[in-house]
């Protein structure tokens, strides 16, 4: 199996059902798209184990060149769209990439590689040109890791992980069907997107509405237009999403009757008044398009009152885990009164897991091993001595437990852990996901820090609006404080009106921020 095999199986077998939304293009007729794309490659020098750049947004073209490349048994490097020249001139010394596909927006004077107009049309099929042979355990993709907590590294997927992946995927099946619509804003360069956006959808015969731009109004006029069933978005998304549908039922003075009818649906449904849960759902529905059931999160944990609104407002919330390093999703949680906070479920199909070094709170490092689970980084043997034991399993470098379920629970990253002069230990997440709280605040990175003579403390560095003062903002933290045992209070911490550093799955950069503050670029402190 590979993965222009997986793409031919999903048209024998949903030859009519809608593949690429926007352009209405059914399956049978992305496969024709797909040769012509390969012939003009092909004419661009590209052959077996050829290592072909994309760099774009998530366009048709995305997609399109993807399955050529693999037709002709290329290898693709994912390249994010936020980076810089001088970034991706690295990228493909390191890969071997001698040929770019971009968008005309992201051209510019390399010596390094050429270019190639990724929305360039393609010229007749060469009728002799046939796929490659391709092996599962050739590699398929070549990606970068997000850096938010160490320097970037090579990941290599094989047709094996990648098309395993659709596979294990089926355990979602009670709530993907054929023909729906599943919403793709995440980046197709990244891997949850491209999981959710590419693998899913080949293994249900859905439909994915991909959306270039993260403009709101843009995905507004989308939801009411295209109706999707399956949103999947980084949980900060839905956070903000939230916030603003609240916003918007304060401002309509509709807040202090939705909130408790939405938090005790089933009690209201049960005394008759049905029709208001009814109503207030269906208000918000519409937000959405209408249509939308399964919300799926992922790239982070979501924050259980995130996830408890929508779930009270009748979507089932789905959370995902995983690492590049796993094609995505390794571990998903299903929707449910008996869900706990911070639960990610446990490995699908095909992949487990092990909790090693627990504490005594049955803190643990989390180890996978499976179909999902790469080989190693490339041309990276020391970096494969840490992460890899002699059985295959892979170190995660998460912090996590089981909860009263069975299921996984996310704690943390194992490298971000505050290590007090005391002995304790302190989880950065705790403490973010209470200070993301205070209003004005719109980012927070909490990592260790030495102040004075090398003393250890909780150091936290904020993004916050414009109107927010020093004075104000501690006293916020000193509010929020009061919410945890006092060895984990943060009375150190730094304040910015700037955005702090992000990876593309809008998680903070913690190692960058630490790096800028030692380095003076936030002045408005309080140590």
């Amino acid at each position: 199996m590979n993965m222009y095999k997986l793409l031919e199986q999903a048209v024998d077998k949903w030859p009519n059902e809608t593949f690429i939304v926007r352009e209405g293009i059914k399956y049978k007729d992305f496969l024709p798209m797909v040769r012509a794309r390969a012939t003009t490659l092909q004419n661009l020098g590209v052959k077996k184990d050829t290592v072909v750049g994309v760099l774009s947004h998530n366009i048709l073209e995305f997609p399109l060149t993807l399955f050529a490349v693999w037709y002709l048994g290329g290898r693709v490097l994912l390249l994010d769209t936020n980076l810089t020249p001088f970034e991706y001139d690295n990228m493909t010394k390191l890969t071997g990439c001698e040929l770019v596909v971009a968008q005309k927006s992201f051209v510019y004077n390399s010596a390094k590689y050429k270019f190639h107009d990724i929305e360039a049309a393609d010229g007749a099929t060469d009728s002799a040109l046939k796929p490659a042979d391709v092996e599962s355990t050739d590699v398929a993709t070549l990606s970068f890791t997000s850096g938010s907590t160490d320097t970037p590294k090579i990941v290599p997927l094989t047709h094996f992980n990648l098309t395993e992946c659709s596979a294990s995927l089926s355990d979602m099946k009670e709530f993907i069907t054929k023909g729906e619509i599943l919403y793709g804003f995440l980046p197709l360069y990244h891997i949850f997107g491209f999981a959710i956006g590419m693998l899913a959808t080949l293994n249900f015969g859905a439909g994915v509405l991909l959306q270039p731009t993260t403009n709101p109004t843009a995905i507004m006029d989308d939801f009411k237009r295209f109706q999707p069933h399956i949103i999947p978005a980084v949980p900060r998304v839905f956070e903000l999403l939230r916030n603003k549908i609240i916003l918007g039922m304060k401002e309509k003075k509709k807040y202090w009757i939705a909130a408790p009818v939405l938090k005790y649906n089933k009690l209201f449904t049960a005394i008759g008044l049905g029709f208001l849960v009814r109503k207030i759902r269906g208000q918000v529905h519409q937000v959405f398009g209408g249509r939308a059931r399964i919300l799926i999160a992922g790239g982070a944990a979501t924050k259980p009152e995130v996830e408890n609104f929508y779930q009270d407002l009748g979507f089932s919330f789905i959370q995902g885990y995983g690492l590049t390093e796993t094609v995505g999703p390794i571990c998903i949680s299903y929707p449910g009164p008996q869900r706990l906070p911070f639960s990610m479920g446990a490995t699908i199909t095909n992949n487990e897991f092990e909790i090693r070094d627990k504490n005594e709170d049955g803190i643990g490092t989390l180890w996978v091993r499976g179909h999902q689970v790469f080989d190693g980084y490339l041309n990276n043997p020391d970096a494969n001595n840490e992460v890899f034991d002699a059985k295959g399993w892979f170190n995660t470098g998460d912090l996590v437990s089981l909860d009263a379920n069975g299921e996984l629970r996310f704690r943390g990253r194992k490298k971000q852990i505050i290590v007090l002069d005391s002995g304790k230990n302190v989880y950065p997440d705790e403490l973010e996901g209470l200070f993301i709280e205070i209003p004005g605040v719109n980012n927070v990175a909490v990592f260790e820090h030495k102040i004075k003579k090398d003393k250890t403390v909780i150091y936290g560095v904020f993004s916050v609006d414009k109107d927010m003062t020093l004075e104000m903002l501690s006293r916020a933290i000193a509010d929020a404080n009061k919410q945890v045992a006092s060895y984990k209070w943060c009375t150190h911490f730094a304040m910015t009106n700037d955005v702090l550093p992000l990876t593309s799955t809008q998680k903070v950069k913690h190692h960058v921020v630490r790096e800028k503050l030692i380095a003076g670029e936030y002045p408005m402190r309080k140590d």
